[in-house]
């Protein structure tokens, strides 16, 4: 080689080694990388309540209404709607453009089949289509409900942050049995499933669908507003220990944690790169659901005896420590702080534990020692530490405690077994819900006495007087008489107790500094850039 071609050859040796660290950060700030707070089990956004898919359903799909912080309810796939009749006739009109990541037009038709679907799955959806007398597509961009009722609700049913999510997809894969699972991906929503990028239990990838057009007005809270993708690319990454997800956000290989330990907060405050928010204001909502179908918990003594021997403050305590600010107690039916929150009939939750006059009760109620399977998702901390005070508390009654450490995934599949805990059935799990799910009775599937229905959620509370109380709050006049029925519903629930509250606690959120335009609400990764 002569001199010219060897000083060519070093130049360009030397623009290469240069430009790596360029070319490398300027694909890092197209990808934002994201920590989940569990593996993503599950698909279908219509088909479960866990939180992580309720995130991926909303990368994917779109809704036709979204709700901002003061859970006021927006146009977000629609353009608008006409009421008519008396609040009897709800025309939808969809805005113009709307297209699935495959390329196809979106059309009522498709809405009109995903409402039909999840709303046999979702307990207010299951309520709107009770006051709907007929569903329809008139044409590709009209969507019409002819209720039997007013039912105002509507635009709040179709745009709810709760789950399971209200997705709208294509009507061949909405037309799917609501209790089988899709696997298809295929939404109107900002961002893409990269399927064959998924690593089970380890990652899943969503691109920027480049054809979205997200809509002009609104405010970008929660699933509301202007969803303006500034990413290629978020990756999610599964990582089941607590410290090893605080050193990959510290040591910036992460982005964004979702819900950091509150034992790992006081490191993390002190980090200037890393900001701690809380986004959700209504927190996190737990409890130890029981199963009404098989001993113990099949006899309404033992469920009662058992709101006397739980400490809701222990049960806090154990996920945030003794911070006071961290955790809110008593907590009863409803989100603490609330409208429709009371403390009427907790007297059993309430005051110092008496673990003798607990013992007595469970005599009294006939409990002879029979096996009690707790499954606890121990792949959450927060449940492993609830189902650990539990289990601890239950052998101190004299309880005989099988306790079952499972993943999460996994003691979802088993809740659905219906049968004796010797045939993998199971009697309490512990689970938790953010305050949002739980203001009022129109989502709230802890206390639905509806356990004889195909649909209904695992636990199986047969209750009439709790199915009559949640209807009569549909038909409220007004916000002082659903506050009166829901006192109402609480002490009925303390009766027939189909869950057993636990409290309510803060669960902030922990992203580097160099974010910007996080929203309030769940995780959504919309509008967030590099700063």
């Amino acid at each position: 080689m002569n001199r010219r071609n060897l000083l060519a050859a070093s130049a360009l040796g030397l623009g290469a080694s240069l430009a790596g660290p360029s070319l490398v950060r300027a694909q890092a700030a197209r990808v934002l990388k994201f920590i989940p707070q569990i593996d993503l089990a599950f698909l279908d956004p219509h088909w479960t309540t866990a939180y992580v898919t309720r995130g991926h359903g909303h990368m994917i799909f779109d809704t036709l209404y979204g709700q901002d912080a003061g859970f006021k309810a927006s146009p977000q796939m629609v353009e608008g709607h006409v009421v008519a009749e008396d609040g009897r006739r709800w025309t939808l009109t969809l805005r113009p453009g709307l297209l699935w990541h495959d390329g196809e037009k979106v059309t009522a038709r498709d809405c009109v089949a995903s409402i039909r679907r999840w709303a046999k799955r979702d307990a207010l959806g299951g309520a709107l289509m009770t006051a709907t007398d007929e569903l329809s597509a008139p044409d590709d961009r009209t969507i019409l409900f002819r209720l039997n009722k007013p039912f105002p609700l509507l635009p709040d049913a179709l745009g709810k942050v709760t789950s399971p999510m209200p997705a709208m997809m294509p009507e061949r894969l909405a037309n799917t049995d609501p209790f089988r699972q899709i696997t298809e991906m295929v939404g109107s929503g900002p961002f893409r499933w990269v399927a064959d990028e998924r690593v089970a239990g380890s990652r899943n990838v969503y691109a920027k669908f480049e054809k979205y057009v997200p809509r002009q007005d609104g405010t970008p809270e929660w699933n509301a507003g202007p969803k303006l993708v500034h990413f290629d690319r978020v990756e999610w990454t599964t990582i089941p220990d607590a410290a090893t997800k605080q050193a990959a956000l510290q040591r910036g290989e992460q982005d964004w944690w979702e819900n950091p330990t509150h034992d790992l907060l006081p490191p993390l405050r002190r980090d200037r790169r890393i900001r701690i928010e809380v986004t959700n204001s209504t927190g996190s909502v737990d409890m130890m659901r029981l199963n009404h179908l098989q001993p113990p918990f099949d006899n309404p003594a033992i469920r009662r005896a058992m709101l006397h021997a739980f400490s809701q403050a222990d049960f806090m305590q154990a996920i945030v420590g003794n911070d006071p600010a961290m955790y809110r107690t008593p907590h009863g039916v409803f989100c603490p702080d609330t409208p429709m929150a009371s403390e009427a009939g907790l007297e059993p939750l309430m005051g110092p534990r008496d673990f003798d006059k607990v013992r007595r009760m469970l005599k009294e109620a006939g409990y002879a020692g029979e096996k009690t399977t707790m499954l606890v998702a121990t792949d959450y901390a927060q449940f492993k530490a609830i189902g650990e005070v539990a289990a601890d508390v239950m052998g101190r009654i004299g309880m005989t405690v099988d306790f079952v450490a499972t993943d999460w995934g996994t003691m979802l599949q088993r809740r659905n077994n219906r049968g004796p805990v010797d045939q993998g059935g199971w009697s309490c799990f512990a689970t938790g819900w953010e305050g949002v799910d739980h203001m009022d009775p129109s989502n709230h599937y802890a206390v639905r006495g509806n356990g004889n229905d195909a649909g209904a959620w695992p636990g199986w509370c047969v209750s009439p007087k709790l199915e009559a109380l949640r209807s009569a709050w549909f038909d409220a006049p007004d916000v002082p008489a659903q506050q009166a029925i829901c006192r109402d519903l609480q002490v009925q629930a303390m009766q027939d107790v189909p869950s057993i509250p636990l409290g309510q606690y803060i669960q902030p959120t922990a992203y580097r500094s160099t974010l910007a335009g996080v929203s309030k609400g769940f995780p959504t990764f919309w509008n967030v850039r590099r700063s």
